[in-house]
């Protein structure tokens, strides 16, 4: 287990992780607070139609929590998680009516194909074994029609990007360019995928079609931000 990981799965770490860990790190690597994160994650997964969500790396499960109060009356939010550590957190700190907890390895999700509206992935691919594997299983068990939303890491294709990945390489973080998950989704026939660059991350949502659909079709926007 590399450095990265060995961190995300330590008990003094999920105390504090989204209180000050998380908002510190990723307002410094896109410069977006965890208010406009939350609310890429309602308005991207579409959370007043989804029933059934999944919550994949939920960490202490504070996102979890905060999408459950935005699903229906009669929807719900699982999280998974592979730390322990975090799981008893979340379990501890955000569990409610709408909002439960299972423990789990993000490659091979205990869950059929197709249960869920909405699945979403944030900011955990990067640490993830076999990241694109972890992000197939995501479309698996997404419905038809349902909603996909992943924020990970980003690197451009220049001299600084390749230096970025050198870098955090070393401490076990992968750094993605901006085609690896655009063209898995259309590979993989979703569509209405967007993807919007914010400094050193990446946020893209996408939808399954109820049919297939020729994947030209798949690709949609691309957009750059630094704020």
């Amino acid at each position: 287990m590399n450095l990265a990981r060995r961190t995300m799965n330590a008990p003094a770490l999920a105390a504090v992780y989204e209180r000050a860990w998380r908002p510190t790190l990723f307002y410094l690597a896109s410069g977006r607070s965890t208010g406009a994160d939350r609310r890429f994650a309602v308005d991207s997964l579409r959370l007043g139609t989804a029933r059934r969500v999944l919550d994949i790396a939920c960490g202490p499960g504070n996102f979890t929590r905060y999408l459950s109060e935005h699903v229906p009356a009669d929807g719900y939010v699982t999280g998974i998680d592979y730390s322990p550590p975090m799981l008893a957190r979340a379990s501890a700190d955000n569990s409610g009516p709408r909002a439960g907890y299972v423990r789990g390895d993000a490659r091979n999700l205990p869950f059929a194909d197709g249960t869920f509206d909405a699945v979403c992935c944030f900011g955990a691919l990067y640490l993830i074994p076999d990241p694109l594997h972890a992000a197939r299983e995501m479309i698996r068990v997404l419905a038809p029609d349902g909603r996909l939303a992943v924020t990970t890491s980003y690197r451009p294709g220049n001299a600084f990007g390749e230096l970025t990945r050198r870098t955090a390489a070393v401490s076990g973080l992968r750094m993605f360019d901006g085609q690896t998950f655009p063209d898995l989704f259309a590979a993989a026939g979703l569509v209405d995928i967007d993807q919007q660059m914010h400094r050193f991350l990446q946020y893209l949502t996408a939808v399954k079609p109820a049919a297939a659909v020729p994947q030209h079709e798949g690709r949609s926007t691309t957009s750059n931000s630094e704020v």
